[in-house]
């Protein structure tokens, strides 16, 4: 998952969807894949500015043309804004954000990033390495630079959504790479976080296809680090990719399924999925237009920018039906929509290489330091995290699994869920020489397989679900599907 402008990633777990423009892997993309980084590389088709531009310098700048935020407009886009004032800040809530290897200047670069937008410094921020040190870092290794800038877009909008919740960077010392390498070492990184409580919700950037795993029982495996969160209260998210209703097959992402996938830990029963939304914005961060569902897919100007080509490119929110796990307790209100399936996404936030969003990074790798613009599932997911930061400050505790509570508030109709009810995910790529399109699934109001139960204004979501978690729990009942049933 990736999207933005992000440097090359080769590792082959995706990060999650980040595109960053500028550097690193796919850096448009949230680096190459970095095996699914889930932001988008843009590596070679960008250049970074010394300054951080505004909307309008974006979409006039030649290299860009494209828009992009800046903390001020999303927080006014989700109603922040209201919490602020009444102190709601995410204050005494600790958000872990977990990505390979991390960045060697995040710690400078977060920094660059508050002063320029006037954001306050977190009260803390701390990196651990409890899955082993991990290796020194070198600027010509593409899959460190793709991570690098993925903890950059992690840790600048987590923070920029909850200013005054605590931020704890765990860096591990492999790369996922599509079901085969990487994820023991953020297991159990992630383990050791969730049995010292070290943090009230932990944002996942990155997945791999389903596919690519060698059976269910390694996923069991796996997951049990949240079936430990959910024991203790920890909310777990996960970007569910940027490749639409297609996932990669190799780190590279050169080759994708021909028929529909979905990436996991976001398709896991006790994990969040975040998907991704196209937000259409002025200066001052009002919409112009309701929320979409994010498709670049067949946008000439953002596949020139993220891919360096205008041909149609998988470019779009990760959602479908999952061949792993059964439909869970908390989807059975949309059995007609997920059938016996997981369902994925749950949630949706701004994504969209049709609305970037700024940057600050210096690690080396980067030419020059400065400002770089990406997009992807990987913006969404820590953007969510900061949202969940807010309820727990209300609630006074963590909230740990909130599924549960997300579709009991959208069959109450809730209003701090919103229904995004425009766009698809239908993506389309080519392979030897053949075009070939994977069929998606259309945004519709109530339940959908690409923005699941929509997106939110904060300030009536967050005060709704600090209370719905309250009263229905966090209790989940899921199975895995029968082989050769997905």
């Amino acid at each position: 998952m990736r999207r933005a402008a992000f440097t090359a990633i080769p590792a082959a777990v995706a990060l999650a969807g980040a595109l960053l423009v500028g550097s690193a892997g796919m850096l448009a993309r949230a680096g190459h894949r970095v095996d699914e980084l889930h932001t988008q590389p843009f590596d070679k088709r960008h250049a970074p500015t010394s300054q951080y531009l505004t909307e309008a310098q974006c979409l006039a700048t030649k290299s860009i043309r494209l828009p992009c935020y800046d903390p001020a407009q999303l927080q006014t886009a989700y109603n922040e804004q209201p919490l602020f004032d009444a102190g709601i800040t995410g204050k005494g809530q600790t958000i872990a954000i977990v990505d390979s290897f991390g960045s060697p200047t995040i710690g400078h670069d977060l920094g660059v990033f508050d002063k320029t937008f006037g954001l306050p410094t977190p009260p803390s921020f701390r990196v651990i390495q409890p899955a082993g040190t991990v290796p020194r870092y070198d600027p010509h290794t593409t899959t460190m630079v793709g991570w690098a800038g993925e903890t950059t877009l992690d840790v600048e909008w987590a923070h920029a959504m909850a200013p005054g919740a605590n931020i704890l960077l765990v860096e591990t010392p492999v790369s996922e790479t599509e079901g085969t390498a990487g994820f023991p070492q953020i297991a159990a990184a992630e383990t050791y976080v969730i049995d010292r409580n070290l943090a009230d919700v932990i944002s996942q950037s990155f997945g791999a296809n389903e596919q690519t795993f060698t059976s269910a029982r390694s996923l069991e495996t796996l997951g049990a680090a949240y079936v430990e969160a959910q024991s203790r209260k920890i909310t777990v998210l996960a970007a569910t990719g940027d490749t639409g209703a297609t996932a990669p097959l190799t780190a590279t992402e050169v080759n994708y399924s021909q028929t529909p996938a979905v990436t996991w830990p976001a398709s896991d029963p006790l994990v969040t999925a975040v998907g991704g939304t196209q937000l259409t914005l002025n200066a001052a961060g009002q919409r112009t237009a309701p929320d979409r569902a994010w498709n670049d897919s067949y946008d000439a100007t953002v596949n020139e920018f993220v891919f360096g080509t205008p041909s149609p490119h998988p470019d779009a929110s990760g959602g479908g039906l999952s061949a792993v796990y059964a439909r869970p307790s908390y989807q059975d209100g949309v059995s007609g929509v997920v059938s016996d399936h997981r369902g994925v996404p749950d949630i949706s936030m701004s994504a969209a290489c049709s609305g970037l969003v700024d940057t600050y990074q210096s690690f080396p790798g980067t030419t020059p330091a400065g400002w770089y613009y990406v997009c992807g599932t990987s913006e969404a997911t820590p953007l969510f995290a900061g949202i969940v930061a807010l309820a727990d400050q209300v609630a006074r505790h963590p909230l740990g699994v909130i599924n549960p509570a997300l579709y009991a508030m959208a069959a109450a109709h809730d209003p701090g869920i919103v229904p995004v009810t425009q766009g698809d995910n239908t993506v389309s790529f080519e392979e030897g020489g053949t075009q070939h399109t994977v069929n998606g699934y259309a945004a519709t109001s109530g339940y959908s397989l690409v923005t699941g139960l929509g997106t939110v204004d904060a300030a009536l979501f967050v005060p709704e679900l600090a209370h719905t978690a309250a009263v229905v729990g966090t209790r989940v009942t899921y199975a895995f599907l029968p082989p050769g049933a997905g």
